[in-house]
């Protein structure tokens, strides 16, 4: 697959943590945007590339709004990519593998019950794929729509979609904007906005994937972990919440203190085997409603690099790449392995619609939805 190099310039006196990061590459090798263009649903596809002063570089397509490659430096200055992607729109449009690499997920994330749920009397019924569960937004949810590119600068760009009243069963006509931001202080900061014209449950997230190692090298169960929650959320054999909270102290989910991932992966709680390992939500501890706060962060001890995550929402949802068989390649011509990635979704909680005592996710008319994650970066000596 034919690659460009993208000229980076700045790559010294990184800000933060990251000034002790020497950058000694001067050209990042990124995708064509010729691989991503195409007509899908009578509008245009294409592939963008974004980039801050410090070299932190970005690629994402409209199509499903999904991240392609993201370029972060080591403590030594040397760039990888970090997230699992594709190397062309062909190869996301025909995938027999994860479906979700590096997209938007809506118009509701994570699961609901049996795709059903009630609202003002009136039953919904959405699509079912996922051990009869509605997943992620459905059969086509917001990660297999073209979205709109309302203005593109060198570091951000806009996206808006209008899902239509009934797609995926869901009622309403939800009007999402949305934006991907590579700021100066090294974050790739996600904002969501949305309107309806109908009651709607609302529960957008990102998903991409990361290894910070670099894509297809090597485990991520040697990640330092750390997630600022006092309790989980347990789900049934499908994956479904149990409709309580639970306190995450003497179990194998105690991220409050830094741990590796794979120290406690394989114990034989019924959780873990019910997930083949982490696949839930974390109640964070929040001191607000709406403010921006810290919610994990990762530390991966070989290269130092270091993922912090920031959320206006009250879960997150860490995945430790427990479905992924090595059956099919990534980018870089390796395959995606089982615990080879992870995800840390910023979300409200699995469910919602059907667990009166979570916080709601219906969004009224005359109402603005908002939510914002940050993925902000930095090296360790």
């Amino acid at each position: 697959m034919q690659r460009f190099f993208f000229s980076i310039a700045a790559l010294l006196g990184m800000a933060g943590c990251i000034t002790s990061c020497k950058s000694d590459r001067a050209a990042l090798p990124v995708y064509p945007a010729s691989a991503f263009e195409s007509v899908i649903d009578n509008k245009p596809v294409t592939l963008y590339t974004l980039a801050n002063s410090n070299g932190l570089t970005l690629q994402v397509t409209n199509w499903g709004c999904r991240v392609v490659s993201l370029w972060v430096p080591d403590r030594r200055g040397n760039f990888d990519d970090i997230v699992l992607g594709y190397e062309s729109l062909d190869r996301y449009l025909n995938n027999p593998g994860e479906r979700f690499l590096g997209s938007t997920i809506g118009r509701y994330g994570n699961r609901i019950h049996d795709g059903r749920f009630e609202l003002n009397g009136e039953a919904y019924q959405l699509s079912q794929f996922n051990n009869g569960q509605c997943l992620h937004g459905g059969d086509k949810g917001f990660d297999k729509v073209v979205w709109n590119v309302d203005s593109v600068f060198s570091d951000k760009i806009y996206f808006s979609y209008l899902s239509p009243d009934g797609e995926e069963g869901f009622p309403g006509n939800l009007l999402v904007k949305m934006s991907y931001a590579l700021t100066p202080q090294n974050e790739f900061r996600i904002t969501y906005d949305a309107q309806t014209d109908k009651p709607t449950p609302v529960n957008l997230t990102h998903h991409s994937f990361f290894n910070l190692h670099g894509e297809g090298n090597g485990t991520i169960n040697d990640h330092i972990l750390t997630i600022a929650a006092d309790a989980y959320t347990p789900v049934d054999s499908v994956l479904i919440p149990l409709g309580e909270n639970m306190p995450v102290a003497d179990t194998p989910f105690d991220f409050r203190t830094p741990k590796a991932i794979g120290r406690d992966v394989d114990n034989q709680d019924t959780q873990l085997q019910y997930g083949r390992g982490y696949d839930h939500n974390f109640v964070l501890n929040r001191k607000s409603n709406s403010e921006l706060e810290f919610a994990a962060s990762v530390y991966e001890p070989q290269s130092g690099r270091v993922l912090e995550v920031w959320t206006t929402e009250p879960g997150l949802q860490f995945y430790g790449g427990n479905f992924f068989e090595g059956k099919v390649n990534g980018k870089q011509g390796v395959p995606h392995r089982f615990r080879e990635s992870l995800a840390l979704e910023t979300q409200h909680f699995p469910d919602s619609p059907n667990q009166p005592a979570f916080p709601s996710t219906i969004l009224q008319p005359g109402e603005k939805y908002h939510h914002i994650c940050v993925y902000k970066f930095a090296c360790k000596d």
